[in-house]
């Protein structure tokens, strides 16, 4: 098994604490066509998909269609509540600045919300310009689908297999296992929920972390263990 040569990270949920302010714009707007959760609810189903996915799930459970709008006004507000309000995950800073190795952001959300956030959270010139939006792939599959991962890599020109993956949500693990990737959980967030850490060790994480500071010494110890199953 290589060593790890190349560190992605997932950025809602992972580096930017992030979901639940995404999450409360998203009930918002579903309340107003009666269906009803909480934000946290809303993150133990939703985290780490899409909002096409969200807006096909919900107009299946309501039996009709949400107006073609929907997606581009509820992420017209997200932002501009993330702007005002997100923050970074707590030792983001300290533990970038304990890693060696290459690294870059991998994530569903497109460009904007991006570098809304990491801007916000004083992360944007920590990654850029290996900051990789879903959206901007040319088959603009995203997570679970591993292709937004393997783009990385190949922008690294990195084996797959000595990349390590660092996600909160299933399809992240899901989408990082599929890319032959080293995948870690990451329960750190304010919208993680009791069992998190079980969810993404049976989604594929080989281990997980509830502090991202832990996460170089993990890094170190992947490289000598072969856990990867191929």
């Amino acid at each position: 098994m290589p060593a790890c040569e190349l560190i992605i990270f997932d950025c809602d949920g992972t580096v930017m604490d992030s979901e639940l302010i995404a999450a409360e714009c998203e009930v918002e707007a579903l309340a107003v066509y009666g269906l009803e959760m909480t934000a946290k609810e809303f993150c133990n189903r939703f985290a780490g998909t899409s909002s096409e996915f969200v807006k096909q799930t919900m107009e299946e459970e309501l039996g009709r269609s949400l107006p073609d709008d929907h997606i581009k006004n509820v992420k017209t507000k997200m932002k501009e509540k993330l702007w005002r309000e997100v923050k970074a995950v707590q030792g983001a800073q300290e533990m970038l600045d304990m890693l060696d190795q290459p690294r870059c952001i991998c994530s569903n959300a497109d460009m904007e919300k991006l570098k809304i956030e990491l801007t916000r959270g004083e992360l944007w010139d920590r990654f850029r310009p290996y900051v990789y939006s879903a959206h901007d792939l040319e088959n603009n599959k995203r997570k679970p689908e591993p292709d937004i991962f393997l783009h990385a890599a190949k922008e690294f020109d990195v084996d797959p297999a000595a990349c390590a993956v660092v996600e909160d949500s299933i399809a992240g693990i899901t989408a990082a296992k599929a890319a032959g990737m080293r995948a870690i959980g990451f329960t750190g967030g304010s919208h993680t929920y009791p069992g998190h850490a079980d969810t993404l060790t049976d989604a594929g994480a080989e281990t997980v972390i509830r502090r991202l500071v832990d996460l170089p010494p993990v890094i170190e110890a992947l490289a000598l263990w072969d856990g990867l199953e191929t």
